[in-house]
């Protein structure tokens, strides 16, 4: 699953003694699974995800662009979330889970419509992620700016 994007980054982006970080692949995938669960890629919430996505993994637009087309088709190849949370907890403190989390409610919230199947795969991610209740609930209200 991750190896295409691994991939791309080998060719595109890295110098060649670098390796992209799996949890950093990982979390673009979280991103990307909360945009495509709904059935609807809205462009605030694509523009959310590639927002995030320059942040944590500095790259261009045309390079996030091209992360998040082959992002979209590991996740329609995917076949549990574990995957990609089992990278992020192997490699996150419970600060960058949240951070994480709180960017996966501002990709939801990004269209101005909280779909429930968006709200239900970040609580399966932040039950995978092993975050308590009280602390999904803070970042909840995080990314919606309370």
């Amino acid at each position: 699953m991750i190896d295409r994007i691994k991939s791309f980054f080998a060719k595109n982006v890295l110098e060649p003694e670098e390796t992209v970080a799996s949890e950093q692949i990982a979390a673009a995938a979280l991103l990307v699974e909360v945009m495509v669960i709904d059935g609807n890629l809205d462009i605030e919430e694509l523009a959310s995800i590639s927002q995030t996505l320059c942040d944590i993994l500095g790259l261009s637009a045309e390079m996030v662009e091209e992360l998040l087309r082959l992002s979209r088709e590991e996740v329609a190849d995917a076949t549990s979330l574990y995957q990609f949370t089992r990278e992020i907890n192997e490699h996150f403190e419970l600060d960058k889970k949240m951070d994480l989390l709180i960017a996966m409610w501002r990709v939801a919230y990004a269209d101005g419509h909280l779909d429930k199947h968006e709200e239900g795969i970040i609580r399966r991610v932040a039950d995978l992620l092993h975050i308590r209740h009280n602390e999904y609930i803070r970042c909840k209200l995080a990314a919606r700016g309370q």
